[in-house]
């Protein structure tokens, strides 16, 4: 992959996503002229204009101004091919490049980091930029999303080593470089890109086999896809550290206290040092190894790297607490994949303490839902009340035999304790009728149902 130099001006399309606006907030820093164009107003698009970027609400190819042979238009997989931008574009000769390939860009001549996974790239991508500032080796991170009480939209252009989180939704994870590779899990999703289960392992393979000579991939041991992973490639002569709570792993969890503020020893070799977290969930211990191994093999030092990860106070739609009316706990949680929603309810019960945990499930995807309705089911059985909403289906056409009854049939809870809610619109007045004083509630999914906790905090709030 060619260089920032290579580049000319950059224009993304989707400029006010959190993936985008940060690679334009990177590009800005790094001296290059940056323009972009979202679909609607935001708050993020206000804060780039404040940094000298052009920004502009609507696709029009004048948006393009005089953008030519040289210049570069940075797209997403979510950039339909008839978007009148990308039309203009491809006519005008300008380069086109997927997001993937301009983080490349940013990434060479810098140690870089590319962080993978079926679930908690954020997390880990988002624990090793702190732990590399702790270490005081000034990262550069691009993150899919904004660390909680941060206001670097997730990302921050440094003089040290570059994280990526890297997205394997469209397989453009392939894109990096780096001298570091993160694999947190490989379990099945984005089949509707992939195929099969085999064609997504595959992909990973792909990944790793991208490793700069001397390389290193961070694995982890506990997790079955991942650990065939690291089985390819060693037998490719590839160099693997591993961690978790297994016997095999090269750095293990002992001693594991899971709960509100969980901990654990890390035996790594010789030494024995002390993990400490106030982000809850067992998950997030595994996630936090994974960020440890990555920064001692560039070069941090374990002490700081251990007070930044005690530090991480979380990122923004992961586990994110929103507020407290009526003696009703809000939290916000991105988990959209059954493994992931089981994870956040382990992780949720000792926070609830003697409370009930509730919580509105939105399916993400016609296909997600259609493969894992059970999976999603059997994981929402971990919760004392559910209320599963129809299926948010972004980039996917709708399918009527495809619904969020499919779910709410499948979750192994009493009667009168599971309900569906196709009427997206009556959900605020329905939740905040269910809940009660001391129960924790959580509003789940990759989609809109993020905006149900302010709507049931204010409901709460006028009572």
């Amino acid at each position: 992959m060619s260089g920032l130099e290579d580049l000319g001006r950059v224009h993304l399309l989707g400029i006010g996503g959190v993936g985008m606006s940060g690679i334009a907030r990177l590009l800005r820093g790094r001296g290059v002229e940056v323009s972009g164009t979202d679909s609607a107003a935001s708050e993020t698009l206000e804060r780039l204009r404040e940094l000298g970027i052009a920004t502009f609400v609507g696709h029009d190819p004048a948006n393009l101004g005089d953008l030519g042979t040289g210049d570069t238009l940075v797209v997403s997989s979510a950039v339909r091919t008839g978007n009148p931008e990308l039309v203009a574009a491809r006519e005008r000769g300008l380069r086109v490049l997927h997001r993937s390939e301009a983080l490349a860009a940013l990434m060479v001549g810098r140690a870089g980091v590319a962080v993978a996974g079926t679930h908690g790239k954020t997390t880990t991508s988002s624990m090793l930029g702190v732990a590399l500032s702790a270490a005081g080796l000034d990262p550069s991170y691009a993150i899919g999303g904004e660390l909680t009480g941060g206001s670097d939209g997730g990302a921050r252009d440094g003089s040290g080593p570059f994280v990526a989180e890297a997205d394997e939704s469209d397989g453009s994870f392939r894109a990096y470089a780096p001298v570091v590779d993160v694999v947190t899990n490989v379990e099945p999703d984005h089949l509707d890109h992939y195929g099969t289960a085999e064609a997504y392992a595959t992909a990973f393979e792909e990944f790793v086999a991208r490793l700069l000579p001397g390389g290193l991939l961070v694995a982890c041991a506990d997790d079955a896809g991942s650990a065939a992973l690291v089985e390819h490639a060693r037998a490719r002569g590839v160099r693997v550290r591993t961690y978790g709570t297994a016997g095999t792993a090269d750095v293990r969890l002992e001693d594991v206290r899971p709960g509100v503020a969980p901990s654990a020893v890390l035996l790594d070799g010789a030494e024995r040092r002390e993990l400490r977290l106030v982000v809850p969930g067992h998950h997030n211990l595994l996630n936090a190894t994974a960020a440890y191994c990555a920064a001692l093999e560039l070069g941090a030092d374990p002490v700081p790297v251990l007070e930044g990860l005690a530090r991480f106070g979380g990122a923004r739609r992961r586990f994110e607490l929103k507020g407290e009316a009526a003696g009703v706990r809000v939290v916000d949680d991105y988990s959209h994949h059954p493994t992931e929603v089981e994870a956040l309810l382990r992780a949720a019960r000792p926070v609830a303490g003697d409370g009930r945990v509730v919580v509105v499930f939105q399916p993400h995807l016609v296909s997600r839902t259609r493969t894992f309705a059970t999976e999603f089911g059997r994981a929402l059985g971990l919760a004392d009340e559910v209320v599963v909403l129809d299926v948010y289906v972004a980039r996917e056409d709708p399918d009527p035999d495809v619904t969020g009854a499919s779910v709410a049939d499948a979750v192994p809870l009493p009667p009168g304790h599971v309900r569906f809610l196709p009427d997206r619109s009556a959900a605020a007045e329905v939740l905040a009728g269910t809940v009660r004083a001391g129960d924790l509630f959580l509003t789940v999914g990759a989609g809109d149902v993020t905006t149900l906790g302010p709507e049931v905090l204010a409901l709460l709030a006028a009572r």
